[in-house]
């Protein structure tokens, strides 16, 4: 999945904000600053601006520029309805890896990921650190993914704002067409509890994702556990006139 050049820089932006290159209320620089740096149209700058305003991270007023927003002040709510948002999810916030190794897949596991129990994954664990709360971790993730995508071992950390599935995307040419996203109500597991900053076993979403390619086969499956209070799933359900 390509990105496009004006969600690169509003990744890239964005990044600028959380570390502080651009502080809280400071004037952020015009339109016409950014078309110089990005070599980008007005318009792509446009719409990297309207990015960032959604995110709450900057806002705009006719006669008085653009300001950073205080982030403290933010929603520290994650929304997600769409893979846009997914999207928006990873490059926002610092992927921290906490183990990579390979495992073998007993049944329990080879019934969530969808494959054949015996066989071998690349397993990484890692959190996703709250842009505007550090010590508040959006989730903890188990990934796995093909053993024969070794590269990713180095990718996850020289690109942390990524998701891993874009990352093998990327560098192995792996097509995506759907993501298969199932969502539980759990206890934060014990082992787990300390690196989010909760009590074992207090109130969490479960939600696990299968990547599947255009070949219909599984190429990347992802378990996270998200604290109560640290993410929101939106779903829209249409009624089906029966004409499409």
């Amino acid at each position: 999945m390509k990105e496009s050049l004006y969600k690169r820089i509003a990744r890239e932006l964005a990044q600028d904000i959380v570390s502080g290159k651009y502080p809280a209320g400071a004037l952020f620089p015009t339109e016409k600053a950014l078309c110089e740096v990005y070599q980008a149209s007005r318009h792509t700058v446009r719409e990297a601006l309207r990015e960032l305003t959604e995110q709450g991270l900057i806002s705009r007023r006719k006669g008085a520029g653009t300001h950073v927003t205080d982030a403290r002040e933010g929603n520290t709510n994650h929304p997600l309805a769409n893979l846009e948002d997914l999207l928006a999810l990873a490059r926002n916030n610092l992927r921290v890896v906490k183990k990579i190794d390979e495992i073998v897949a007993d049944y329990e596991l080879s019934q969530v990921i969808g494959c054949p129990p015996g066989s071998r994954w690349l397993h990484i664990a890692s959190i996703r650190e709250d842009s505007i709360k550090p010590d508040a971790p959006i989730c903890w993730t188990d990934s796995y993914a093909s053993v024969a995508y070794d590269k990713v071992r180095r990718l996850v950390r020289s690109d942390p704002f990524s998701l891993i599935s874009d990352l093998i995307e990327n560098h192995y040419g792996v097509k995506s067409k759907e993501v298969h996203q199932t969502i539980t109500a759990v206890g934060v597991p014990a082992k787990i509890a300390k690196q989010l900053g909760v009590e074992a076993g207090s109130p969490a979403l479960k939600i696990i994702r299968r990547y599947v390619d255009r070949n219909g086969e599984t190429f990347e499956t992802t378990i996270s556990i998200h604290p109560a209070g640290r993410y929101t799933c939106s779903i829209v359900l249409k009624h089906h006139d029966g004409n499409s």
